[in-house]
């Protein structure tokens, strides 16, 4: 007797869905020094070195490095579907170009005794602090395929951050 049948990753709920079909803002700075937003559909949430942790990935190339290498805190808001549009504008439009806040209509909020800034209309915030970097390296792929992700070898720079504080919109 079968007592499983196989479902997809996306059925599992809460991180896969989120992260990979919700999407969500990763945002570094602070409202004294400057911030800036980016969309997310790849990063993980669990639990390591025995506190719960989000990893996220930020290519070099994205303005929201510069702030996420700076600062000690970063956080992931994500958001109901009617900020779709929101969403996909942060994540074709750089923050060096256009003010992306302005543009989507957010409000940031100050966070961590100022050390982070979390957006107002977010259904779900976490608030985290950074362990640990490491960046990807081609050499570490088992799987070559994925190697199609970098056609310009422009290799994400990984970030475990410890989950500070989570928000839920009531």
């Amino acid at each position: 007797m079968n007592k499983f049948i196989e479902i997809s990753p996306e059925e599992i709920g809460c991180a896969v869905s989120l992260i990979g079909r919700d999407w969500m803002l990763i945002t570094a700075g602070n409202t004294k020094d400057g911030f800036n937003t980016m969309t997310a559909s790849w990063g993980c949430m669990g639990v390591l070195w025995n506190k719960p942790v989000c990893i996220s990935y930020i290519r070099p190339q994205r303005y929201t490095y510069i702030f996420a290498e700076a600062n000690e805190y970063m956080t992931m808001c994500f958001f109901d579907e009617d900020k779709r549009d929101a969403l996909r504008f942060c994540g074709r439009n750089s923050g060096r170009d256009v003010d992306k806040v302005k543009e989507c209509g957010l409000t940031p909020v100050s966070a961590a005794d100022g050390k982070a800034v979390y957006f107002d209309e977010a259904k779900l915030v976490l608030i985290c602090r950074k362990l640990y970097i490491s960046d990807i390296k081609e050499e570490g792929f088992l799987d070559k395929s994925l190697l199609g992700n970098y056609p310009q070898k422009d290799y994400h720079r990984e970030y475990v951050c410890e989950i500070v504080k989570a928000l839920k919109r009531v």
